[in-house]
């Protein structure tokens, strides 16, 4: 175990796949589950980077960046353009990237994670390169260009980032705006979002932040440590522990006055360690200027106005709604609402419950609290279990919000016990249908007709005269023994509380 010794800078790079049909500056058909699988399938001469061809701006690209960007209370540059970012490498067909330089579509942003506002600097949009493979045991590699010209989001954070923790965090929260606006899908385990980290290690009292730079600046002689950007990152997980990992390396070298280059490292998933690969470019490395075959462009306050409105209720407002209008507790409307779709689930159930108890003699302020717990853990546990099990999420569900409800009614009027509550719902995951017709069918129905009950208990009572006699001399425990006597009798049909209320009855009178 390492001691820190230094200051933790991390800033993030996020590049998200966002959710068009077309690639960024041709007609290409952009990745998706369906397109793409060949190599070198869904190319064209613009994406080629052929000589004498003309990029077209994708205007959805720039409307899906500009929402995010909304989303994340950034400005919006209404006057933009594209530059040419210059480098060589054989995935890059024209040997520059389409992207954007010193007019991002948005600025100035921010993500609030636990508490502590993490600035965002800047969304550019850019295109995508294409992928490299390397045939093992072969001295050469295979070029993919399918997804070159695909269009990219990049997010930069400013250097705030305090931890790993925090860092994963802001990416996992990042992912579910976008889910929630319908922006990307991005997930990292199919490349749609991919997540780099810029770390470096500072001694304490020994540096500070330009805010108006945005910039990590030296205090009196003192010399900053490299900065190392982390890279090949395929999960929320193995983001936090790279992060992690470099920590303790550079920490170890800096306690060995060893220098700490700026460089690219990549994460190794085999051997949990980061790896160099090559020295870290300045932006003067790549000769940014204007493409001169994209003219600048400007989003006016009407093409502004079509995006805003296409923002909906974002995860911590709805968070905050659901404990206020529902009485969830945090724990409860935070996992709720993970998942837009499944929020929408939860808010169906509860308008379902909501008409049920008008309609059925209760009165709903005294029942939501009961009604939204249950609702909270059926859904939350029982339904993510069978979720989990099953590969399967909220949109393949068979049970209708209609049923769900009722299923929920059922627990709420202790017509069924906790076992034959999770047959029923076995059955509703597996079948869908109607709870009440599955709950008589099996014969699940929970006895506590007084008659019914009175019958099995004075023969209980009969059977047990040691247990009665311990309950009567003061042992409780000699009482749920006998509520499990009947319990067993009934085939666990009997309600537990009108059993154990009959018990006390029927023993005090023949006492």
């Amino acid at each position: 175990m390492f001691i820190m010794s230094y200051d933790v800078i991390i800033g993030l790079e996020v590049h998200v796949q966002p959710n068009t049909k077309s690639k960024m500056f041709c007609r290409c058909r952009n990745l998706n589950e369906d397109v793409g699988k060949e190599p070198n399938s869904t190319v064209c001469p613009i994406c080629l980077g052929h000589p004498g061809t003309l990029p077209v701006i994708n205007k959805k690209a720039i409307e899906l960046t500009v929402l995010a960007g909304l989303a994340l209370e950034g400005e919006i540059n209404t006057y933009s353009k594209f530059d040419r970012k210059h480098y060589f490498y054989p995935d890059l067909p024209k040997a520059y990237q389409i992207s954007q330089y010193d007019l991002p579509l948005v600025y100035n942003g921010h993500l609030n994670i636990d508490g502590h506002d993490i600035k965002i600097t800047r969304i550019h949009l850019e295109e995508d390169a294409g992928k490299l493979t390397h045939p093992a045991g072969k001295n050469y590699s295979l070029a993919d260009y399918n997804r070159a010209s695909s269009p990219l989001m990049e997010l930069v954070t400013e250097p705030v980032i305090k931890s790993a923790q925090e860092a994963k965090k802001f990416c996992q929260k990042y992912q579910q705006i976008l889910r929630y606006l319908e922006i990307a899908e991005a997930d990292m385990e199919k490349g749609q979002m991919r997540c780099e980290a810029n770390l470096s290690l500072q001694e304490k009292g020994k540096w500070r932040y330009d805010e108006e730079k945005g910039a990590i600046e030296p205090i009196g002689n003192y010399k900053l440590n490299g900065k190392v950007e982390l890279k090949n990152i395929n999960s929320f997980k193995a983001m936090e522990r790279a992060i992690e990992y470099e920590i303790r390396r550079q920490t170890e070298a800096l306690n060995n006055n060893e220098t700490i280059p700026q460089e690219t490292r990549g994460w190794d998933e085999d051997t949990q360690k980061t790896v160099s690969q090559r020295s870290k470019e300045e932006a003067n490395d790549y000769r940014y200027f204007p493409d001169p075959d994209i003219s600048p462009f400007v989003i006016d306050a009407d093409w502004l106005k079509k995006i805003r409105a296409d923002l909906v209720e974002l995860p911590d407002a709805k968070i905050a709604r659901f404990k206020k209008q529902y009485g969830f507790s945090l724990y409860d409307a935070e996992m709720l609402t993970a998942d837009k779709n499944v929020a929408k689930f939860v808010e169906e159930v509860i308008s379902e419950l909501r008409a049920w108890v008008n309609t059925n003699g209760h009165n709903w302020e005294t029942a939501q609290t009961k009604l939204a717990k249950l609702t909270g853990n059926w859904i939350g546990t029982e339904l993510f279990k069978y979720f989990n099990e099953t590969k399967t999420g909220i949109k393949d569900i068979k049970i209708t919000a209609e049923n769900f409800a009722e299923f929920i009614a059922i627990i709420f009027e202790d017509k069924v016990n906790s076992t034959a509550a999770q047959i029923i719902f076995k059955e509703l995951y597996e079948n869908g249908g109607d709870p009440s017709d599955i709950m008589k069918a099996k014969k699940l129905e929970q006895m506590d007709n007084d008659d019914e009950l009175s019958d099995i208990i004075h023969e209980v009572i009969a059977k047990n005269e040691k247990a009665v006699n311990e309950f009567k001399s003061g042992k409780e425990n000699a009482l749920q023994f006998l509520v499990g006597q009947v319990m067993a009798a009934s085939k666990g049909k009997a309600n537990p509380q009108k059993t154990k209320e009959l018990l006390e009855k029927n023993i005090k009178n023949n006492a």
